[in-house]
């Protein structure tokens, strides 16, 4: 894409910007038909623009013995034994009896120790 181009997508981007913050200043009593189906279109493009910007700064926490439960699908005397064990401790915040572990990689860390043992075949 040449630099003209570039520019010209970016103008048009920034005057679709400042009609969508027009229209939400408007009364929803004084939207034509047009003015919403370009709202809703916009913000459709929106959403599909930068999806992985948005994942990578999602984290996913789970709280106390009974998430790392849900978590791993498992009871609640070996979510107690793992916790113990220091396996996922790279993954738990604790602050006095509250818990909270990062899924994601408690997850990582759990395979990464079941990998360990393992003989390669």
């Amino acid at each position: 894409m040449s630099a003209y181009e570039k520019a010209s997508v970016k103008s048009f981007k920034i005057k679709k910007m400042e009609n969508i913050h027009i229209l939400k200043e408007r009364l929803s009593m004084q939207f034509t038909s047009r003015d919403l189906l370009d709202l809703i279109e916009d913000s459709i493009v929106m959403k599909n623009e930068n999806p992985t910007d948005l994942k990578q700064t999602e984290k996913k926490y789970v709280y106390g013995i009974s998430g790392i439960q849900m978590l791993l699908n498992c009871s609640e005397s070996s979510a107690k034994r793992l916790k113990k064990s220091g396996v996922i401790d790279d993954a738990i915040i604790q602050n006095g009896r509250k818990i909270i572990v990062d899924s994601e990689l408690a997850l990582k860390l759990i395979q990464k120790a079941n990998n360990v043992g393992r003989k390669k075949q």
